[in-house]
């Protein structure tokens, strides 16, 4: 299969790398990080390979909110924040959690619950089509889910003044509505001051900045560059620079992105920024860094880069994200093994 082919969908299938979400040092491997002793089966896992959060994804499409509710609970800012946006691509759950808030109205969690899965509902009815081959309706739908996410995401937030996740999912539907680049900024600044250092908002900061939805090359880059070096060495944010490099990658016609990848400068920005997060001895693992491996792997890939892309690739044992390799054409799980095995016979 081609190595090399982007995908042809627009705008909406580029901003699923921003809605999802998603390491360890390999100079010292931390308590629990896998190391691969052979090729593994390349898989796909909405759980992360993380049991709680495979029991919450069984008990949201079950409905049983009785057994979900403690879950939540239980979980501190960005783990909650973690969780809803797990729950909130399943299928339903706009249903039941219009039960939930209309047993116990005072409750925040399925009002966030609810918020969470009408912006992912939203994006389903949007689908991921280039802007002009949205119908009238789907456009429709798309806003009117927003707009309802955006009310009880702000609700929540009013409610929950100490909570990360309305503000994290209020940037998306921001993003969505085109509510502005001042209205963006804030609610990515009211997250940040609730946890600095949360990929996932910066992830979404990063798409805000895009050229695709207003941004410019220039800013994503520039974003990314300095968020990492703010943040200590062996953090994740490393991975935003080649989130950035592979923004730029997309925008450039056949020829031209390969070449773009390959140029000894973005290659040096490339090895400093995995070096400095993923493969730095500090980078410790926390849920959903096989996110930043593929990310930093599908860029070295691409980038002829196949040593460190390996690192990557062996590290990951076979785990798989849907980010970023939806940008090429083809399955992930598909896509993913042709590179690890290209670079495998490096």
């Amino acid at each position: 299969m081609p190595l090399f082919r982007r995908r042809s969908g627009g705008e909406g299938a580029q901003d699923r790398a921003g809605r999802r979400g998603l390491g360890f040092g390999l100079g010292r491997r931390a308590a629990g990080a896998p190391v691969a002793a052979r090729a593994a089966e390349p898989r796909l896992d909405p759980s992360f390979g993380d049991e709680s959060v495979r029991r919450v994804l069984g008990q949201a499409a079950a409905g049983d909110w009785t057994a979900l509710r403690p879950e939540l609970a239980a979980a501190d800012g960005a783990g909650l924040t973690w969780l809803a946006g797990a729950v909130a691509d399943v299928a339903g759950v706009e249903e039941w959690t219009a039960r939930a808030m209309s047993d116990a109205p005072e409750d925040a969690l399925p009002l966030l619950l609810s918020g969470a899965r009408h912006v992912s509902w939203a994006w389903e009815a949007r689908t991921g089509a280039r802007a002009g081959q949205v119908t009238e309706e789907q456009w429709k739908l798309f806003h009117q889910r927003l707009d309802v996410a955006e009310e009880q995401l702000l609700e929540v937030a009013e409610r929950e003044p100490s909570w990360l996740a309305p503000w994290y999912f209020l940037q998306i539907s921001a993003r969505g509505a085109s509510l502005g680049p001042e209205v963006a900024a804030c609610r990515f600044e009211a997250a940040v001051r609730r946890e600095p250092g949360h990929p996932a908002s910066h992830r979404q900061r990063l798409q805000q900045v895009c050229a695709k939805w207003g941004g410019s090359h220039e800013a994503v880059h520039e974003f990314a560059r300095s968020a990492m070096l703010a943040a200590p060495e062996g953090s994740q944010l490393g991975e935003l620079v080649a989130l950035a490099h592979l923004e730029r990658w997309l925008d450039l016609p056949d020829g031209e992105d390969r070449a773009y990848l390959t140029d000894p400068a973005v290659v040096a920005e490339l090895q400093e920024a995995a070096f400095r997060s993923v493969l730095h001895p500090d980078f410790v693992p926390v849920r959903g860094w096989q996110g930043s491996f593929n990310a930093f792997a599908m860029a070295f890939s691409l980038a002829d880069q196949p040593r460190t892309a390996r690192l990557l690739f062996d590290a990951l044992d076979g785990f798989v994200t849907e980010s970023p390799w939806h940008y090429l054409s083809g399955d992930p799980v598909r896509t993913f093994r042709a590179h690890r095995d290209r670079c495998a016979a490096y």
